[in-house]
């Protein structure tokens, strides 16, 4: 078997019977510039044929069937699984259960399913007898986020697939099937790897940023900084830098409150913060947002705190008013 290679996300998929979307994401797995490797299949049944799949691929399988168990419970020995098998993201692939509320929400943003129909179009079942029904050109398929609501999920990527003249819905649901297989693997791979990309890491910043008070955005030195004040007057309170100065880090830089914490973070916590060259000694830091698991909300803090220490106490005035509500 390849070597998997220690960056790739680490995946679980869940399946009820052939698993014919999971064998494409297996395979499409061991392709050069995938960005995920399929740690754990697990089924809510052990006849299930993807689990003679992956066994002889040699990947790790759980089973355990939902009968005669109460949902939250079966729910809990399927994410016991996962988690020993230390992935990162669950992935749904014909896993015909509706799981709690609970398990959904654990999982938030770390869950993805796939499902026979332009979403928002026909959530459910009989997706293509409905589409064709309905005299539509275009069906397809949707890779999305698993909420608590039944395929309303975010949106991650579609594929269209012509109806053809008198299609039937089983001819429809095999093309589609073969569209699926090649979305699914490529969406999951891109999503994953969202956290090297620094298009998708300046944009999350961009966001945070720019929800403080008075604040703008300029480029300093080829780099998107952030201001706050007066378009002429404004202080710089957070940089963007992607791997400047020889570094592998995509990070935030922001202001500490001294040099004893900066240093202080940096030697406990070297795989979430560094010294940034030159910005180190005017007491930035760098907040490495290439690594796995960012905590957004610190984000968020970082940025609010190094906003404090430059923006004028009649903005941070504005901050502190809103706090009171």
């Amino acid at each position: 078997m390849p070597d998997p290679g220690p960056d790739k996300a680490k995946v679980a998929i869940f399946v009820s019977g052939k698993g014919t979307n999971m064998a494409a994401l297996l395979y499409a797995s061991r392709l050069p510039g995938s960005a995920y490797k399929i740690v754990l299949v697990a089924a809510n049944d052990p006849e299930a044929e993807a689990l003679t799949l992956a066994e002889a691929e040699g990947v790790a399988t759980f089973s355990l069937s939902h009968r005669g168990i109460a949902r939250a419970e079966h729910d809990a020995a399927m994410e016991r699984a996962v988690l020993d098998a230390e992935a990162q993201y669950i992935v749904l692939a014909g896993y015909m259960r509706i799981l709690t509320p609970e398990f959904v929400g654990r999982w938030e943003g770390r869950m993805l399913n796939i499902h026979p129909s332009l979403l928002p179009k026909y959530p459910g079942l009989d997706t293509h007898a409905r589409a064709i029904q309905a005299g539509d050109t275009h069906a397809g398929a949707t890779v999305h986020l698993v909420t608590e609501e039944l395929d309303a999920g975010e949106a991650l990527g579609q594929v269209e697939v012509a109806i053809w003249p008198n299609d039937t819905a089983e001819k429809l649901a095999n093309r589609v099937r073969v569209a699926e297989h090649q979305l699914y693997s490529r969406v999951l791979s891109d999503y994953v790897s969202r956290g090297n990309d620094p298009e998708y890491l300046l944009e999350r910043v961009r966001e945070c940023a720019l929800a403080l008070p008075r604040t703008y955005e300029r480029e300093s030195h080829g780099a998107p900084g952030f201001r706050v004040g007066a378009e002429k007057s404004g202080k710089f309170f957070a940089y963007f830098s992607d791997r400047h100065h020889g570094t592998p880090h995509i990070c935030l830089l922001v202001k500490c409150s001294s040099q004893d914490e900066l240093e202080n973070l940096v030697e406990t916590q070297p795989q979430t913060y560094h010294r940034p060259a030159y910005y180190g000694a005017s007491g930035w830091i760098g907040v490495i947002l290439n690594r796995p698991d960012v905590d957004w909300d610190d984000v968020a803090e970082w940025l609010e705190r190094s906003w404090r220490l430059m923006a004028p106490k009649s903005v941070t005035k504005l901050l502190d008013a809103a706090d009171t509500f």
